[in-house]
């Protein structure tokens, strides 16, 4: 973060005041460009190559894809004169691709514990003596049927923050997850049919199961 507001404000100044005390063929602007990316640029692969956790990799990759190219030098008082430059990326491509898959690995493995966690947990209310709660007066799973949606729906969104092409790949690896997930849910809701026949809410425990069905839909 300081290496980014420094080299935008002190590109700025060149761009305004500087650049025009020296001559056009002296390329002022180009040079400080350069050496302020090159330096970003070698920051960025020193970081990449070390050990990152999760939040770091996701961190880098927001830099690489979207602040420095986007809020960075899309900055209205520096795009025209960094157009000229063509600096190039943060990191090299391999290296980018490296971190994104990375992060789509531990993301994926993230969305899935997470869903098996909750899928637990559901479990366990169903077996507690506990009518279960009612969402505009109708039985209904809060747990799974807000919960389940709302982590999956966020793990892409985080994942299209960085780039439309993660985005799209983290969504076509849910898309495998979920209906695994939907099949264990499936089997433990069979199993609970068959063997809570006498629960004192059983009733209301299936209804509010079967309208879950809507909001997976």
């Amino acid at each position: 973060l300081h290496m980014g507001k420094t080299m935008k404000e002190d590109l700025t100044v060149v761009a305004k005041y500087i650049n025009k005390l020296y001559p056009p063929e002296f390329n002022v602007f180009s040079i400080y460009a350069e050496l302020y990316h090159n330096y970003f640029a070698s920051q960025a692969k020193k970081n990449a190559e070390s050990h990152l956790e999760d939040k770091d990799i996701y961190l880098l990759l927001s830099w690489v894809h979207n602040f420095y190219p986007k809020d960075m030098r899309k900055d209205h008082a520096l795009a025209m004169e960094l157009d000229k430059v063509k600096l190039g990326s943060l990191l090299p491509s391999s290296l980018s691709k490296e971190l994104e898959n990375k992060y789509l690995d531990s993301e994926e493995v993230s969305v899935k514990n997470s869903l098996s966690r909750c899928l637990d947990k559901e479990i366990q209310i169903w077996k507690e003596d506990k009518e279960p709660e009612k969402l505009n007066g109708h039985f209904q799973s809060e747990l799974l049927g807000i919960f389940v949606i709302q982590s999956i729906y966020s793990s892409q969104k985080r994942a299209e923050d960085i780039s439309k092409a993660v985005g799209e790949e983290l969504s076509r690896r849910l898309l495998k997850e979920l209906p695994a997930f939907l099949r264990s849910y499936r089997d433990a809701f069979e199993d609970f049919k068959e063997k809570s026949k006498k629960h004192r809410y059983y009733k209301p425990i299936l209804i509010a199961n079967i309208n879950n069905c809507w909001n997976f839909r």
